[in-house]
């Protein structure tokens, strides 16, 4: 009997369970992947959004600032990357002018700071590979990027330390209401929970639908990307936007906080909530657009393609509230952009929610700080050498591309939440995402996984994925 289950894994399903750490509760997350951040989380645009864009008034604007203005202090206290480079909206026509201003004065209205319109010649001061065409741009100091695995990892990994369960490779096939608040049914058997928070990305509406008659639609939004190699990292060194559609803040260039170059995303509404399938189409248009942006862009560099999905609501906002038919029961949906950037806040918020149902009683033991891998490439070589006598595993370079050591590998498969596939690998330590795309290191991995784990080297998987069935369950 728990007194919160999340159901969902992603950034904020372990935003809200951490913050529910905080507290003398019985909290777990459950996701049917066998993973953290399996689903949205792990393919977006990793930007951390300044909060200008989203419509005053609105928990879009709301928690895309507080966010913003948390993540600084979180990177620190829970050890994971992220960078302050600022960013530009681009404006190609002066005809568009007005639509740059009104964004200007969303920002202001939301409380960012720094929020100014500067000529295109002043853009190109400050960021030489914008094109000739670029007439003004919206600058924004406070925008930020940050790596979207080691976040949502620090947040579980730090909930999991201060006592949070999780469920992972669990499906949810139906909840249920009783006297004590719901039995939440699994393909691992029935769950007792006082409170349900709904994390549950694009099935978000599905587990809404099992308890509450309340109208719910969410729409999957596909992205497709381009990642360059780390050879075209320093082409640009802010995040450069166009100017936001009704379906998203448009194609972007941005550096990435390990030093590649991403281009995207596309924004097309699908109906299959899993098809993540890069297109032909889709690609030649993020091709496109990123050249009206920045110019020279080398296309040569391009090491992979991926997609993601957003959860797209019905309500153009984030729906963050306790259903008024299903006490006890919170949906946390249409987490669609800026979802990364706000996912702190959301936590918090899911927290205020949760606080008003049943009481908090903060625990005095909590652990507010965690340490993540530590990144063999990133020490000093005095470091490694001392790291390497107390460790000799940090010796054994297992990556190439991205100087990934044994030593890092095995510390992410050992520590709380551990990698059990190769794509849990590839999050936690960057094994797998250089030029070469996993193509030298793939077998050493698999090698330690098997031994680590006990299981047979054809037994280790690229990713611990739920198969979808025939009747779509979260």
């Amino acid at each position: 009997m728990y007194d919160v289950l999340i159901v969902g894994a992603g950034s904020s399903g372990c935003a809200a369970a951490r913050e529910l750490s905080q507290y003398k509760l019985s909290v777990a997350v459950v996701d049917r992947d066998s993973d953290v951040c399996e689903g949205t989380t792990k393919a977006n645009s990793a930007i951390v959004h300044a909060g200008f864009d989203a419509v005053p008034g609105t928990l879009k604007a709301r928690l895309n600032v507080r966010g913003s203005k948390l993540m600084p202090e979180l990177s620190r206290r829970l050890d994971f990357a992220y960078k302050n480079n600022g960013a530009f909206v681009l404006c190609f026509d002066k005809a568009q002018l007005p639509d740059l201003e009104e964004l200007a004065k969303r920002g202001e209205a939301n409380g960012v700071e720094g929020v100014k319109i500067i000529s295109g010649d002043e853009a190109r001061a400050m960021e030489p590979a914008l094109t000739d065409e670029v007439e003004s741009a919206l600058y924004a100091p406070t925008s930020g990027i940050v790596c979207p695995f080691e976040m949502t990892l620090a947040f579980a990994e730090n909930a999991f330390e201060n006592g949070v369960q999780f469920k992972l490779s669990t499906c949810v096939t139906g909840i249920e209401k009783t006297s004590f608040g719901y039995t939440v049914h699994t393909d691992k058997g029935d769950i007792d929970t006082r409170l349900v928070v709904n994390a549950a990305g694009v099935y978000a509406d599905k587990l809404h639908a099992m308890v509450s008659r309340e109208p719910m639609t969410v729409i999957p939004r596909r992205g497709e990307y381009m990642l360059l190699d780390k050879e075209a990292g320093g082409l640009v060194s802010h995040t450069v936007f166009q100017q936001p559609t009704k379906m998203g803040k448009g194609i972007l260039v941005t550096p990435t906080v390990h030093g590649n170059l991403l281009l995207g995303p596309t924004a097309e509404n699908i109906d299959d909530k899993e098809n993540t399938a890069t297109t032909r189409h889709g690609l030649a248009e993020v091709r496109a657009k990123a050249g009206l942006s920045v110019k020279n862009i080398p296309f040569n560099k391009v090491i992979t393609g991926f997609a993601g999905l957003r959860a797209v609501g019905d309500t153009h906002d984030f729906i963050i509230k306790e259903c008024e038919d299903a006490k006890g029961f919170i949906d946390c949906a249409g987490i669609e952009s800026p979802g990364l950037s706000s996912a702190p806040a959301i936590g918090e918020y899911v927290r205020e929610i949760i606080a008003g149902i049943i009481p908090l009683e903060p625990k005095p033991d909590y652990k507010a700080e965690r340490k993540g891998i530590v990144h063999f490439a990133q020490l000093t070589r005095q470091e490694q050498m001392e790291l390497i006598s107390r460790e000799p595993a940090y010796g054994q370079v297992v990556c190439r591309c991205e100087t990934v050591t044994e030593g890092e590998i095995l510390d992410a498969i050992d520590r709380p939440l551990g990698a059990t596939t190769l794509d849990g690998v590839k999050r936690r330590t960057r094994a797998g995402m250089g030029r070469c795309q996993a193509g030298f290191c793939s077998p050493t991995t698999i090698k330690l996984l098997a031994e680590k784990l006990g299981i047979g080297l054809l037994d280790v998987k690229k990713n611990g994925s739920y198969e979808k069935e025939a009747d779509g369950n979260a």
